[in-house]
């Protein structure tokens, strides 16, 4: 990294030296931009300079994408309260001992790195040219793994689906899995928890003037942009293409009837006040979904407890996995080892279905190709170890249906729980804005 620099240095120190000597004596100090606090999270410090970079990496993305953006104030407090929520998750997850370790931070580059075609040295210098800094860019992953996490913790593996749900499901949604699918933006005017009438109709007055704007001709997604208190709001509160069982409960119902640039009127959530665009849908007709790709896998499992740590459970899969890799029978090691009841079947999980497992085992599943082990992976049951044995494309039986409709209902109360944890985390979490504060 450091090869041929001497000379630009011998260049630019006699550069300086020639600068130097053709200032006044007195020459007025170069002003340095001083760090303040804007805002106190718990027990922790956002600084101005924490913010500004927020911003600046914003307005990029934002440029890169077209986007328009909104007033420098408004984008400002979005962005710091995007910052303040972020810090308060990752406090609970420090309380709670939710970490990620060097060797999964790796991996999650390395996979970066390939989906991107790049090595990890061009992938760093690709970065670099974007002026973001390796240590950073390390920092931005291992914070989204840790929320990712603290999410799938918290919220995601205490989402459950009964039966009932996927019968009227089903036969509310006749239309779910006829291929069709709807571009869909929203605003959220998020209400605190336990909201008192009073903060509902003020929020209410609001959305009435954002619906003001809109009917008068006003780009939707500027106002989402300026308005929205959801995540999604800085890029015009777009959910991109989504089947009709992928959106959420609320939007579903709404757009369903809807034509191309139509918008909805004010609608109430647990999170608050919503107004959906329908900015367009496409296909649907003859292209129902017929086809469902399964996997088959097996599965070593070790629990923790009392007696062994996490460190412990992921060490000895570890040497599992190493004696797998070395040639040892996947399935013998299954039985010897394994925790659970698929233990006597060598591991064998027959053929799962998107949706059967827990997310994190199938998203480290569907990392997979057949024959490959994973590494460990920690889910709510335990440790696992994971093998793909092979992966075939089935015809949708009912059954399929069913399942196809268990995980869209699981994607959909995720997310809908997900956004009200978040609303209560804020709610719980001491701050102290300073924003506007000289």
């Amino acid at each position: 990294m450091n090869r041929n620099l001497s000379r630009p240095r011998l260049l630019l120190a006699a550069g300086l030296c020639s600068l130097a000597l053709s200032l006044p004596l007195h020459a007025a100090p170069r002003p340095v931009e001083v760090d303040r606090i804007v805002a106190v999270v718990n027990n922790e410090v956002v600084t101005a300079l924490q913010l500004r970079a927020r911003v600046d990496q914003a307005v990029r993305q934002l440029q890169r994408q077209g986007g328009q953006l909104p007033p420098a104030d408004v984008l400002e407090r979005q962005l710091l309260e995007r910052l303040i929520v972020e810090r308060a998750q990752l406090q609970l997850a420090r309380e709670t001992s939710l970490r990620v370790d060097d060797a999964t931070l790796e991996r999650a580059i390395d996979r970066i790195a390939a989906n991107n075609r790049l090595s990890v040295e061009q992938l760093r210098e690709a970065l670099a040219k974007d002026g973001v800094t390796w240590s950073r860019f390390r920092d931005e992953i291992r914070t989204e793994i840790l929320l990712t996490r603290l999410r799938e913790r918290e919220v995601d593996s205490k989402v459950v689906v009964t039966d009932a749900e996927i019968d009227n499901f089903l036969a509310s949604n006749p239309d779910a899995f006829s291929g069709q699918e709807f571009e869909v933006a929203h605003v959220l005017l998020r209400a605190p928890e336990q909201a008192s009438p009073q903060q509902i109709e003020a929020l209410r007055t609001r959305a009435e003037g954002v619906m003001a704007r809109l009917r008068s001709g006003e780009d939707f997604a500027r106002v989402a942009a300026e308005v929205s208190d959801a995540p999604d709001g800085l890029s015009g509160g777009s959910l991109g293409w989504r089947p009709l069982d992928r959106l959420p409960a609320l939007f579903a119902e709404a757009v369903r009837n809807m034509r191309p640039g139509e918008t909805s009127q004010v609608l109430r959530s647990a999170s608050g006040l919503h107004i959906v665009r329908l900015v367009d849908r496409r296909g649907g007709g003859d292209a129902a979904v017929a086809k469902l790709e399964q996997t088959r896998a097996r599965h070593i499992l070790i629990k923790t407890s009392e007696v062994l740590s996490d460190t412990d459970a992921e060490a000895r899969l570890l040497g599992i996995r190493e004696r797998v890799v070395n040639g040892a029978d996947f399935g013998e090691l299954a039985k010897a080892s394994s925790a659970d009841l698929s233990a006597a079947k060598g591991g064998d999980l027959g053929w799962l279905n998107p949706g059967d497992t827990v997310p994190e085992f199938e998203r480290a599943m569907n990392a997979l190709q057949p024959g490959e082990v994973s590494a460990p992976v920690k889910s709510p049951f335990g440790w696992h170890l994971i093998q793909v044995v092979e992966r075939r494309v089935q015809d949708v039986t009912d059954e399929r249906k069913r399942n196809a409709a268990r995980a869209a209902l699981r994607d959909r109360k995720a997310e809908e729980a997900y956004e009200d944890w978040l609303r209560q985390l804020r709610d719980s979490t001491y701050v102290d804005l300073r924003l506007e504060r000289e």
